[in-house]
């Protein structure tokens, strides 16, 4: 047998990892078991092809540690079988019998690694830890990726002074440490996703050598049929079109936070697995026997009253308890009109430096009519777009404002107000009611069930 050398390395962490040893010489089983278990979230350590394959249809690896010399099948045979399957993880080939050839062989089958043995312990942990940090950096640009083209809508902090405002910064502030599950309730354009990211950029999740990721989904932008594959992800042949194993978000946001956006909507089938996976804390993808442990807090928002979806059966009373361990309301903007000033200053600087103009002067007289003469229907992401507005046409003109004759004093309501904003912007975009709901900040089915409701 090839020994190893044991030497005195310090260890390095991967608490989220699983690995499966394949090694027909029971002593370096046993050797990788002992030198690894400290390091990774679960270990196991097989002597033949067959044995790792009853381990995986019950278990998900991260991480194959693979002889190439086994009794029932080469190494480098079955890598290329398990690659072709649609298996995604890491892969370091061990041998003692290697020449280039060897090697080039494994690799074009899709070896992430390979070592001759007899290697030392720090050789096979300085692999492993490659393969950590090319995967960690895979979810990385995953989630990167979703976020390109995105408009980045709302603020980047939770801007404000008022006394509200104060409490929500707060409330965050204690809440960030905690595990719990939060739910984030408000109008649309309040800002429960800038809330969301604030709650993670705070936790131990969110900074720190450990951090994981935010990784949001509107729930009301993916069709039901592909929302399950979205959460949990999907394994090759689960589905017409599913042609390889595809990670799901849960995935993504291991170690980090899921923010789902728009929970009202998600559909009833996909409330009773979600819930399933709050109180297990396991996912199984789509077509899978296995189930995955996953390490993810979950933050959900909704401009909807859950208590009201709950009493018409279209939420999950368990789901909505479950849901709602702690709950931050994100305020109307006029609710807090007295934080207009320092947010106009912040898009009026911010999108000014994006767009290439110079910002703009906005007399007091302006900003104190933008406090008592409108009631902001659009909230934050509203007052966003109108600084935005104002900076490409050159000016700060409350005209520029849907329904700004319409002031506090007068007799229109707060739903009249909303209904002729959404009528203005659907003119505006010539009846495109997907393009009307991105400007409005909400989802199509929200817009409408808006519409179906005023007949429009």
């Amino acid at each position: 047998m090839g020994t190893m050398m044991e030497e005195n390395a310090e260890p390095l962490a991967w608490p989220r990892s699983s690995i499966l040893v394949v090694d027909d010489e029971a002593g370096m089983r046993s050797f990788l078991t002992r030198s690894l278990s400290s390091r990774c979230a679960h270990i196991e350590a097989v002597e033949s092809v067959a044995a790792a394959e009853r381990l995986m249809r019950r278990f998900r690896f991260d991480l194959l540690i693979l002889d190439i010399k086994l009794p029932d099948k080469t190494g480098v045979e079955w890598l290329g079988e398990l690659r072709d399957k649609g298996f995604v993880g890491d892969v370091i080939l061990i041998t003692a019998y290697a020449d280039l050839d060897t090697a080039i062989h494994a690799l074009r089958a899709g070896a992430s690694d390979f070592l001759l043995k007899p290697f030392r312990l720090p050789q096979l942990i300085n692999a492993i830890q490659r393969c950590h940090e090319r995967s960690r950096l895979a979810r990385e640009n995953f989630v990167l990726r979703r976020e390109v083209g995105a408009r980045t809508e709302g603020v980047v902090e939770l801007i404000g002074e008022s006394q509200t405002m104060r409490e929500v910064r707060a409330l965050i502030q204690r809440l960030a440490p905690l595990p719990s599950t939060v739910l984030i309730t408000g109008e649309s354009g309040t800002g429960k996703e800038v809330a969301a990211r604030a709650l993670h950029r705070m936790s131990p999740r969110g900074h720190g050598p450990l951090a994981g990721p935010f990784v949001p989904l509107n729930c009301a932008a993916i069709s039901p049929e592909l929302m399950e594959s979205e959460l949990f992800g999907h394994v090759r042949g689960a589905f017409t079109g599913a042609t390889q194993n595809r990670d799901g978000l849960f995935y993504y946001a291991n170690g980090g936070t899921l923010f789902l956006d728009e929970i009202a909507e998600l559909p009833l089938p996909l409330q009773a697995k979600l819930l399933r996976v709050l109180e297990e804390r396991k996912i199984r993808p789509v077509g899978s026997e296995q189930e995955i442990p996953v390490d993810v807090r979950i933050v959900a928002a909704t401009n909807r009253r859950l208590a009201d979806e709950v009493a018409v059966s279209r939420f999950r009373q368990d789901l909505y308890y479950r849901l709602q361990v702690v709950e931050i309301h994100m305020p109307a903007l006029r609710e807090h009109a007295a934080d207009i000033p320092l947010l106009v200053d912040h898009f009026n600087h911010k999108l000014a430096q994006e767009l290439g103009v110079p910002p703009m002067s906005i007399s007091h007289e302006v900003l104190r009519q933008m406090m008592a003469d409108y009631d902001w229907p659009g909230n934050v992401r509203e007052l966003r777009n109108w600084v935005e507005r104002s900076l490409i046409l050159g000016e700060p003109r409350l005209d520029f404002l849907p329904h700004a004759e319409k002031s506090r004093g007068h007799d229109a309501s707060l739903e009249e107000i909303e209904r002729r904003h959404i009528v203005e912007t659907l003119k505006a975009v010539g009846g495109n009611k997907s393009e009307a709901a991105r400007r409005l900040g909400i989802s199509r089915k929200t817009l409408e069930r808006r519409c179906a409701a005023w007949g429009l």
